[in-house]
């Protein structure tokens, strides 16, 4: 009898730390689900949610702040995901605010993100439909990182093929870069260049000051002959004068 009273004490706990697990439990997933707090619902149409799943969190400035409620295919181009979030949050969400797909890390599980708008409009109203944007393609993004890593290696071993040809002496840039003969005519050049350069300059800087020089020996003369022509046509003058013209 008193191994029977044991046994049913016994069982009595297990039954009942099974039962505090049980709701424990459905306590954490109903407030996941938002089962026991004040909630409100809105709507958004996407083209392609992705693979967002129903019961997927929503998140606002990076708190969740409700659900996924249900994802229903609307017509050939269009996906309408219907939200559940916490009442609470309801006076910060605007009309302009616009809801996203993302996800939570680089590969991890889709998420609904709503991203605040100006805040000029009223907030959020039960069964309202928010703005919504397409979601990042991740498969695109790797293919197109894929092809630059291709092209990046491609530039990568075409510039070791001509930095190899240039350091072996072929082609015009290897032969000016690597010949020192090649070099040496041309530090020459440069060098006959800079004295015919400078004697360039000299040659101009004598034959302006040749110019000058003419040219005001020639202002001199033009200046005498004016004078001599002014005191000859005084006299004319002064002839005509006297003979009564």
């Amino acid at each position: 009898m008193k191994k029977n009273t044991t046994n049913k004490i016994r069982l009595g706990i297990f039954v009942s730390f099974g039962i505090a697990i049980l709701i424990v439990g459905l306590y954490f997933i109903g407030e996941k689900q938002q089962m026991f707090s004040d909630t409100f619902h809105i709507s958004g149409i996407f083209k392609d949610v992705a693979d967002l799943q129903v019961g997927s969190n929503v998140r606002f400035l990076g708190i969740n702040v409700g659900t996924v409620e249900n994802i229903n295919i609307v017509s050939d181009s269009s996906v309408s995901v219907e939200i559940l979030i916490d009442e609470d949050t309801q006076k910060y969400i605007k009309k302009d605010a616009i809801a996203s797909i993302g996800s939570e890390g680089l590969m991890g599980n889709k998420i609904l993100l709503i991203n605040t708008g100006p805040g000029r409009e009223k907030e959020m109203e039960n069964n309202d439909i928010i703005k919504t944007t397409p979601p990042i393609n991740i498969d695109e993004v790797l293919l197109s990182l894929k092809t630059t890593i291709d092209n990046t290696s491609s530039i990568t071993k075409d510039l070791a093929l001509i930095s190899n040809r240039i350091q072996s002496g072929k082609g015009t840039i290897g032969m000016l870069l690597m010949d020192e003969s090649l070099a040496q005519d041309f530090n020459t050049g440069l060098h006959n260049l800079s004295e015919g350069s400078a004697g360039l300059k000299n040659l101009m800087e004598d034959a302006q000051i040749s110019f000058d020089k003419n040219f005001d020996s020639t202002l001199v003369n033009l200046r005498e002959s004016s004078e001599g022509f002014k005191i000859l046509m005084d006299k004319a003058k002064s002839s005509w004068l006297l003979w009564g013209f």
